[in-house]
């Protein structure tokens, strides 16, 4: 009777060490091992093992708190520079549009060119060029010498040529309104159309240059120039004389 006695005594101090002992646990567990020292840790290591840490450094882990909403910064507002980086003395603040030059002459926005509306639109240029012709003369005939004399030369030599210039052009528009005519009135007979090759275009041209010549009688003092200029051009490939 005594001996199952001291057995249950025995039991109960030993259950009784057991729960002190996983109290005690408990207890050190519930403290946050960032507070602890390494010998607690080995020693808490040592009784509950790895497991036990990983889980107690898993509970003292503070929980992150969410996101918290990123403001946007406002795309117009005016640009921040820093204060490190020196600013430059010329900076754009507000963007200008680029002012691009437009030539009427090779722009489509002013529409094709057609020579024949253009010197019936603008055919009073005529008239001034000749008025501006008569008053250079009158100069010239003041001006006996010097550099003066010169320069109305000059001028009125350029004016003749534009003058000359503007006649071939005009002639050869008629004769290309000449031909133009003579295909359509062919094509209403029902004859198939022909167009002129650019070599024969300029054949006929010549022809037409060659009577006006004629008729102006020019066409002499025009063929000795022009056979001066092909000697000179012929003397050019000719092997120098040593």
């Amino acid at each position: 009777m005594r001996k199952m006695q001291k057995a249950g005594a025995r039991a109960k101090a030993q259950g009784s060490h057991g729960a002190v002992q996983s109290g005690s646990m408990a207890g050190d567990q519930q403290k946050d091992t960032s507070d602890m020292s390494f010998e607690e840790l080995l020693e808490l290591q040592s009784r509950g093992g790895p497991k036990a840490c990983k889980q107690l450094a898993g509970r003292s882990a503070p929980k992150q708190s969410p996101r918290q909403p990123v403001c946007v910064a406002d795309k117009h507002r005016p640009l921040e520079m820093s204060a490190k980086v020196r600013v430059p003395f010329l900076r754009q603040v507000v963007p200008i549009s680029k002012k691009v030059a437009r030539d009427p002459r090779f722009d489509d926005l002013s529409g094709e060119y057609n020579p024949e509306i253009f010197d019936k639109t603008y055919q009073f240029l005529n008239d001034i060029r000749a008025k501006e012709k008569v008053l250079v003369k009158k100069q010239l005939k003041k001006r006996r010498s010097g550099e003066e004399r010169e320069k109305l030369q000059q001028l009125l030599r350029r004016m003749e040529q534009q003058e000359t210039a503007q006649q071939e052009r005009k002639q050869q528009q008629e004769q290309r309104l000449a031909l133009k005519q003579e295909r359509r009135a062919l094509a209403q007979q029902g004859h198939r159309p022909y167009f002129l090759k650019k070599s024969e275009q300029r054949q006929l041209a010549l022809a037409e240059k060659f009577k006006e010549l004629k008729r102006s009688k020019k066409l002499e003092s025009f063929l000795s120039r022009k056979r001066r200029r092909n000697a000179g051009k012929d003397r050019k490939h000719l092997p120098l004389s040593n």
